[in-house]
Order: C-alpha cells, then structure tokens, then sequence
C-alpha cells in the first residue's frame, strides 16, 4: 500500500548502489529524494531547505553522520531523522535515539523495513502538525507581551501572527493605554527581523524643529548646536524596525520628505548633501482616527496610504471582558515584588468594580491603579476601601461630571446629554477636570464665560451637559492661544481626548437641530 501524498526525503549515503536502491524503496513510498554521498554535502543541502525525512548513513567518507544528526536536532528540528548503519550496536542505536532521531535501521535491509519506518515517521510528523495546530488555535492568555484571552485580543494575536514576517508596513490604532507600543514590538520579535534593531520614535514628544533631526539626523554644523555627526532613527533602524508613534503629530513639510524615504528607503541627513539608503521596516500608531486627520488636511493622504497597509485596531480594556482581572493579577503580582507586600487577590466585590468600570485610560490607567493599592496598603487581598475614589461606588468615570449641572428635564437635553455620557462619549473623560480647570479659569480672562458655561445664565437657562463641556474646552484653548496639548495638560487630559471630543460634538449639534 502505498503513501499518497508526497514527501521530500534528503538521502545521506556513500555507496551509489545503495544510494541508487534505497532512492528507488524511498520514491515507492511517494518520496521526492535527493541523494549525496558526503557529510559535507548534506549539510549545504539543509543550509537551503530542510526536507521532512533526513536518511543518513553514520559512517561517512568525510565525517560521522552523529555530527550530522546533532546539527539539525539543533537547527533544523522540524526534520525527522533517521539513522541506517552497517556496524550497528546496542550502544549507538541508544545514542542515536537518545539525539534525536525517530529510527536505527541496521544494513542490509529491504524495502519492507524501510517502509514501515518511513510509514511510522510520516504518522507522527502527521500527529505533530496536528497537535501543534490545535494548540495555536486556543485562546492565548500571554502572547508577545499582551496578557489577555478575550476573542478581540485572539484577533489582535492572529493578525500579528500573519503579519510578522512581511516587509509591508503596518498601523496600528487603538486609544491611550492600549499598548501600541506592546503592538510594535510583538511584530517586530515574531518577525524574521527580530535580532535586527527596533527603534522607537514619538513624533509627538519632539519640537517641530528637531523631528527630522530626530529621523534622519544630521552633519555637523548644520543648525545651533550640532557640534558632530549624529546618527537619525532611519540608520540605526537599519535592517530592522521604525516605529513611530503618535505618527499623525508630524508635520505636514516633514510628512513629504518622509513620503519619499518611504517609498525609496533614501534619505539625507538634515545639513547633509550624500543620498543613504537603508532597509527599514516602517510601523506607526495613532490614538487619532487616522482617516478624519486626513479629511482634515492635518495628515497627508499618500503617506495614509503608504503606512496604513496592515491596520491593526487594539481593542479597549472596558470591551474586553475578564481580562481585566488577568490584567489586574499580572500587576498586583509584579508590583508585589517591587514593593515587598504581600497581596495575593482581589475581593469578589473589587473584581466586580473593575469589570464594571470604564477604564478611562485603559491598560495605562489599571497599571497605576494596582501600584497605588500596593504602595499605601499592607494586606493579603485588596478590598472596596483600598480603591482610588474614582472606582469607588461609580460604574463610569461620568459620574462626577453630571453632579455639577441640575439639567432640565427637557427630554431632547435630556436625550442629547444621555447620548454623550455613553461609552463612545465618556471612554476619555477625565475624573479630575472639574478641579483642574477651576484653577485654570479663576486665574484668567476667560472666567466668566466659563463658569457661565458650566452654571448657565439663570436657573432657567441650563444648557446641556456635552455643550458646557464644550465651552470649556474651547475657553482652555483660547486661553492657550490655540495650543491644544498645553490646554490638554492644563484641563487634566490628553490631546487626543480633545480632538475626539470636537469630531463628536459636530454631531450633538446636528442631533440638537433637528430636535
């Protein structure tokens, strides 16, 4: 009976009669076989590609074929091999199997025992795929650096699987806290290019003027300052990873210049005349939507379309289940051993209050939460009185900011402000705005028309929670002279928080108007 699929068997055997013999037994099974006659040979053979069956004769003209089968044990795992000898004993068949290799077949033999080995070596390469097969389709709770089994994250997993080994450039997109950077780094160790560099870039944290210092670097004297040569991001990336974070904070004039190294891999330094060229796997991320930035003209549509290849979309905590609590232990375990305490677990109720909670700030946030439990508290398990005020007893992060305002009971207010306080609405909001901003707004010229904002004119001109908020904001900014990440640090929130406010409020008002 013979095997009906194929496989590919290299052959190691110094004597062409037999080579000849055990190359015909071995393409009855359906074997596709090459044949050398020298240790040598075999090994350039798996330098270039490693069949399923390696079928190696121990004594060799050039060497022992023991050496041979301890090197693709080492390297080649994946090949199953086995040994045939005409001075076969006891003891070398033991240290044989005890190498690795699946059989010991003693010389001469027919093509019956071959056979039968050949058949049982197929068979468990078989179970093995099978095996390895069914343990990668299993929900993953560690992978890369992300904890967490809920099916987002299987997703986020497989789509890192797929994408790791491909030179394509990948995006990923998600809020702050979500662990972006995590992203890039899973992509770039499950790549082939994982013993090459990966350097990390945040266009947001670089003034304007540096950034392309930053990427390409720069020749000496070419600004204030430069007092040698200095290497950019783009070379000691080289052959391996860029990420760059927070990607859609370049600047227009950079992002053409940057359009073009992506296309050729050619850049100049800043100061610099000479044409470089490197090899760079390029990986971005954004807590913006990448497509409204460009319909804004803040993000320059063909570099969209040049980074935005692979998207990868990192799920917020507060949609992925249980894993908080993975989450939660993975924390309280690591942070336990920072501080020398003695947590163990989390009560039934506190479990609850994190499941419950929106996480604001998501992964980022609970990180802070669960080191401020450890650090002010002495105990075996964390209970309700351990946690922050803001997880106390709220189920939102909102829950403070509705307080302030006795709004009318107008049903389409009423339904306008519902509306904001919605998860959509409400995953960015701050818990420590109102206080933040009441020193900011005490202090300047805009005081009045703020506090207006928040209390309204009279006790009959209430206006909607998400429009007061609105004036707010607005008011900080203007304060700031339009600078929207001073105006973010000063009301207590992110600058992306900001910008997906303003696309949301387009559409309460649209909603107002035609109520």
């Amino acid at each position: 009976m013979e095997i009906s699929h194929s496989f590919t068997v290299l052959l190691v055997e110094d004597s062409m009669s037999l080579g000849a013999l055990y190359t015909e037994y071995l393409r009855t099974e359906g074997g596709k076989v090459t044949h050398v006659n020298h240790g040598v040979d075999a090994l350039s053979e798996l330098a270039q590609w490693q069949p399923d069956l390696l079928v190696l004769d121990i004594k060799l003209p050039d060497m022992s074929g023991m050496d041979i089968l301890q090197k693709a044990q080492s390297q080649y795992p994946d090949t199953t091999v086995i040994m045939i000898t005409a001075h076969g004993t006891i003891d070398l068949a033991v240290e044989s199997m005890k190498s690795g290799a699946f059989d010991f077949i003693i010389k001469p033999f027919d093509a019956k025992r071959l056979s039968i080995t050949v058949r049982n070596a197929l068979k468990q390469r078989q179970l093995v795929n099978l095996v390895s097969n069914y343990e990668k389709s299993l929900p993953k709770e560690n992978y890369m650096g992300f904890i967490g089994e809920s099916l987002a994250m299987q997703t986020v997993y497989k789509t890192i699987d797929c994408v790791a080994s491909s030179k394509a450039s990948a995006f990923i997109v998600g809020e702050s806290g979500t662990g972006k950077e995590v992203c890039a780094h899973a992509i770039h160790h499950a790549g082939q290019r994982r013993d090459k560099p990966f350097i990390a870039l945040n266009c947001a944290s670089i003034p304007k003027d540096l950034i392309e210092s930053e990427i390409f670097g720069h020749t000496k004297g070419a600004f204030t300052g430069a007092i040698a040569n200095r290497d950019g991001a783009a070379t000691r990336a080289n052959g391996g990873t860029l990420f760059l974070d927070e990607v859609c904070e370049m600047d227009l004039e950079l992002q053409s210049k940057f359009l073009r190294f992506i296309q050729t891999g050619i850049f100049q330094r800043v100061g610099g005349t000479k044409e470089e060229k490197v090899d760079v796997r390029f990986i971005s991320a954004t807590n913006r939507l990448p497509w409204e930035e460009v319909k804004a003209g803040r993000f320059r549509e063909d570099l969209f379309y040049r980074l935005h290849v692979i998207p990868i979309e990192l799920p917020a905590l507060r949609v992925r289940g249980k894993d908080v609590l993975l989450l939660a232990q993975k924390f309280l375990k690591e942070y336990n051993a920072e501080e020398g305490k003695q947590f163990k677990s989390f009560s039934s109720d506190v479990k609850k209050v994190f499941q419950d909670y929106h996480w604001p700030g998501n992964v980022r946030q609970l990180q802070n939460v669960i080191r401020q439990i450890v650090v002010l508290n002495a105990a075996t398990v964390v209970e309700m009185s351990m946690l922050p005020s803001q997880l106390q007893g709220e189920k939102g992060p909102s829950a403070k900011l509705v307080s302030p305002i006795n709004r009318v009971p107008d049903s389409n207010i009423a339904a306008q402000a519902n509306r904001y306080q919605s998860p959509e609405h409400t995953s960015n909001v701050n818990v420590g705005n109102y206080d933040g901003f009441a020193s900011l707004v005490e202090g300047s010229q805009i005081s009045n028309q703020s506090h207006k904002a928040l209390a309204g004119q009279s006790g009959e001109d209430i206006i909607p929670l998400w429009l007061s908020e609105k004036h707010t904001i607005e008011a900080a900014i203007e304060h700031c002279n339009g600078n929207v990440p001073k105006a973010a640090t000063m009301l207590d929130i992110s600058a992306s928080t900001i910008y997906r406010k303003r696309q949301g409020w387009d559409d309460l008002q649209d909603a107002a108007s035609e109520n």
